[in-house]
């Protein structure tokens, strides 16, 4: 599987797998959760994203237990959220209290949830902290310097931000020396608004490898809403004997701004094929007759 550079020192695998589901799993055992692991490492799959708050703050710590005893750390890159701030949550250090979902960047805030993302991983290190969304009572000073700060002290490796805009990347970069290497921000075939409202341009731009959660729509691909999309997809699907969501993904990585999808599930069975999109080749006319059936009427 191809790498993507998101900066002189650090890359990502091509496709990423996402444990929001996590905890959704019947077995959430050490060992079914190493199983998982290691079905993505032999594709070459060695990106894992986690968030503080996916599976009510479980998931970091279902992860991490399967960390403990081999060597499975070494092999992948780790990253994670923070800002998210929940009313429930067993690890969230301010959810006893809180009334509402909000957001907190403040410096007391980061650094607490930097510290409990290590402990219940059971790393050293998380290789890439994003701001997991853009937060309306932002000090771009204080949270700069703490993101730079956890960079000196090693505790975190790169930073980067998701479902931010691209002002938003704008003020927080100039309070910071640390160079914001990725959004993750929602993209699609049927979530494509990204690629035509600035946010892939200016990416692109500024050469910042996006990441894309929810590659597949969350699933709405398969509905019943989308036949004409998925009739299309299943077509090229066929050419390359891949199934629908395949070519759904390489439609995404076809994209020149070097997208890398962020994949979810709990079944092995799908975990196992979650390479085959690598496999598929799109013309830029078979990416277009994507894009048509996804807008539902031709380009201007």
């Amino acid at each position: 599987m191809q790498r993507i550079s998101l900066n002189e020192t650090l890359s990502l695998s091509q496709l990423a797998y996402g444990m929001w589901r996590l905890g959704d799993d019947n077995d959430t055992s050490p060992a079914h959760v190493q199983a998982k692991i290691e079905t993505c490492l032999e594709q070459g799959i060695t990106t894992i994203d986690q968030a503080d708050i996916y599976g009510g703050y479980m998931a970091e710590e279902i992860f991490g237990a399967a960390l403990k005893g081999n060597d499975l750390r070494a092999q992948m890159e780790i990253v994670t959220k923070c800002d998210i701030v929940a009313p429930t949550g067993r690890h969230a250090s301010a959810s006893a209290s809180a009334k509402v979902k909000y957001y907190d960047t403040s410096r007391a805030h980061i650094t607490q949830s930097v510290e409990d993302s290590l402990r219940l991983m059971g790393i050293e290190q998380i290789d890439l902290l994003l701001i997991h969304r853009p937060d309306p009572m932002i000090d771009h000073h204080e949270t700069g310097m703490t993101l730079d700060d956890l960079v000196a002290s090693g505790k975190i490796g790169h930073v980067g931000v998701s479902n931010f805009r691209p002002w938003d990347m704008e003020l927080l970069q100039s309070a910071m020396k640390t160079q914001i290497c990725t959004n993750q921000i929602e993209i699609s075939v049927l979530a494509n608004e990204a690629l035509t409202n600035g946010d892939i341009a200016y990416l692109q731009r500024h050469r910042i490898a996006p990441m894309a959660w929810s590659p597949l729509a969350g699933g709405a691909l398969f509905n019943g809403q989308n036949d004409e999309l998925l009739s299309v997809l299943s077509q090229h699907g066929k050419a390359w004997d891949v199934d629908a969501s395949a070519v759904a993904l390489a439609w995404l990585l076809a994209h020149p701004a070097q997208i890398i999808p962020v994949l979810g599930t709990n079944n092995l069975d799908r975990l196992k094929k979650l390479s085959a999109a690598t496999n598929v080749s799109l013309t830029r006319q078979d990416w277009f007759e994507i894009y048509t059936a996804a807008l539902g009427h031709e380009v201007p």
